[in-house]
């Protein structure tokens, strides 16, 4: 069995266990569902009471935060493994069970489980951006269109790479782990609003460290046919989701650098 068939049979017994109990799991979307939105209606209050903020609509806005919001959905949706695998693997042994598999731990990590509860959480994030879109009249174009797909997945593997990352520090500590989730949640919160708005150095941070500002800054401003406030050349703007790519690579060092260290546990 190759490795897209095995995970399509992880996908078929994680979807299939979660549907014994169907009216719990679209409860659990729907809570998604309302719960995300609570974040659009923060951005919403602001501009409400202030209008334009340095030239960006409420538009603008719903446009940014469906993106990366997209993106995060979908990642939450196929890295449950690596976002629980500090306490649930490493700290109660069972990494072990996955190591004496045939199979790439990775692999059997990400078909740990799929949680149909994070569509409620998709369905919040395609609702903004395209009713955003919309408000500010984005012409929909096959080039846009394709340029929004590639967004999105520059941003999957950007949020892939954190949680990655933040499976691969399990190995040197269990504890404290909750500090990535500054970085997911709160990456979220960040890139929700142009750069142009952060001091230099959270804007620094965001492109040149965790490169939030690739995968959803500088691509959107070309979806909206606009230039970079901050003076980014044009070719960049469709180019930047590469970084996040480019972080997913690193992290998987990380991981296996942290496997090669890896001697057990017991209790």
């Amino acid at each position: 069995m190759n490795d897209l068939r095995l995970l399509g049979r992880y996908f078929d017994a994680s979807i299939r266990s979660q549907l014994q109990y169907p009216g719990s799991a679209i409860m659990l979307g729907i809570g998604a569902f309302v719960t995300t939105i609570v974040d659009m209606l923060a951005a919403w209050a602001l501009f409400d009471r202030f209008g334009q903020v340095q030239g960006w609509r409420l538009g603008d806005i719903a446009v940014f935060y469906g993106v990366v919001s997209t993106s995060f959905a979908i990642t939450d949706f196929v890295t449950r493994g690596f976002d629980v695998f500090g306490t649930e693997f490493v700290k109660t042994g069972a990494f072990d069970r996955i190591l004496l598999r045939p199979r790439s731990p990775a692999l059997q990590l990400v078909g740990y489980e799929f949680r149909i509860s994070r569509f409620g959480r998709l369905a919040q994030a395609l609702l903004v951006l395209f009713v955003g879109a919309a408000v500010i009249g984005v012409q929909w174009t096959p080039e846009k269109a394709l340029l929004l797909a590639w967004t999105i997945t520059g941003g999957v593997a950007l949020f892939s790479g954190l949680l990655i990352l933040q499976a691969s520090f399990a190995f040197w500590t269990t504890e404290s782990l909750e500090v990535f989730n500054v970085l997911t949640y709160g990456g979220i919160q960040a890139a929700q609003f142009p750069l142009s708005l952060y001091a230099a150095w959270f804007r620094n941070f965001l492109i040149f460290v965790v490169p939030l500002g690739c995968v959803a800054y500088y691509p959107v401003l070309a979806i909206l046919d606009q230039p970079d406030p901050l003076g980014a050349p044009g070719w960049w703007l469709p180019a930047a989701p590469a970084a996040g790519f480019a972080f997913l690579g690193l992290s998987f060092l990380a991981w296996r650098a942290g496997i090669r260290r890896y001697t057990s546990t017991g209790s």
